[in-house]
């Protein structure tokens, strides 16, 4: 689970003239335990049970997508349903390492460099999405050369069911008060119970949205209607880049971590380093997404 913000607590004067600004009615924040279940000292947390609806909604959509021939060249797709079950513990890992590795390295290294043993202490969070999403684009390549097919198809038909999953850990924040937006007055600004006595972006709606919700339906229609996953690549590029654009949006709404905070200019965050080169990679990889020759036939 990834960490709540925790910030220095402003001067009484500071804190008396921002909330004078800032409007007497906001959205109630959710009463929902963040732990929906307990049996004895073991807990399972909003956040591990959207990892794992997503994982498997990924799982079951990917072989979905290689059984239906008419979206593939040829009427077949190059990768079999038992593949995907094959993967399905590559991907988790891939996602579990990754993100736990991204996070040590660009969000909180000199912690950890101080206290080593803490890179394992999961249960108290920290984990990275651009992490997670490098760890399993590794586990696809070295599958997909195992298994000696198309290394793009197979980041297509993955990339396809990502998004469901990413709009499930996206709630998962909102209802663990972690990940909270910027001080601000819109009318849906909300006040979060670690987030002072202040309303803020529900930023972590806003990414639920336009990752989990918009990127779907997208890539729904790139799929299903345009027929894309017959040009190995193109999918998998409008995710990259749809992701990393909408990542770069709502950063201008999200409050940045407070360790790291603005890297320059009162407005660059980490989140937009990251997503930058995704969004440069997507476009490369939709533009050069071709066709697939039908397989021939012996």
């Amino acid at each position: 689970m990834v960490r709540a913000h925790t910030k220095p607590p402003l001067a009484p004067e500071t804190a008396a003239v921002i909330y004078d600004l800032l409007p007497l009615a906001s959205l109630p924040f959710p009463n929902i335990d963040p732990v929906p279940v307990r049996i004895g000292p073991f807990a399972i947390h909003w956040y591990g049970i959207g990892y794992i609806v997503g994982i498997l909604f990924a799982w079951w959509y990917a072989r979905k997508l290689v059984s239906t021939g008419r979206l593939w060249a040829g009427g077949a797709s190059p990768i079999r349903p038992e593949d995907i079950d094959d993967f399905l513990v590559w991907a988790a890992i891939g996602v579990v390492l990754g993100g736990r590795i991204g996070y040590v390295l660009f969000y909180d290294l000199p912690r950890y460099l101080a206290q080593p043993l803490d890179i394992f202490a999961v249960w108290q969070g920290g984990m990275s999405f651009h992490g997670g999403f490098a760890g399993t684009t590794l586990a696809m390549v070295f599958f997909a050369r195992r298994r000696g097919f198309s290394i793009l198809s197979m980041f297509d038909v993955v990339a396809a069911g990502v998004p469901v999953g990413l709009g499930l850990v996206r709630v998962a924040n909102f209802v663990n008060s972690e990940l909270w937006g910027r001080i601000t007055d819109v009318p849906w600004a909300v006040e979060f119970p670690t987030g002072g006595p202040f309303t803020r972006h529900p930023s972590q709606i806003y990414e639920a949205l336009l990752e989990g919700v918009a990127l779907f339906a997208l890539l729904t229609v790139l799929v299903w209607g345009a027929r894309k996953l017959k040009s190995p690549g193109f999918v998998c590029g409008a995710f990259v880049a749809g992701y990393g654009a909408a990542r770069i949006f709502v950063e201008f709404f999200r409050e940045p971590d407070p360790q790291l905070g603005y890297l320059a200019g009162g407005w660059l965050t980490m989140g937009m380093v990251l997503s930058l080169p995704m969004v440069l990679i997507g476009l490369w990889l939709m533009g050069r997404a071709r066709p697939a020759a039908p397989p021939s036939s012996a």
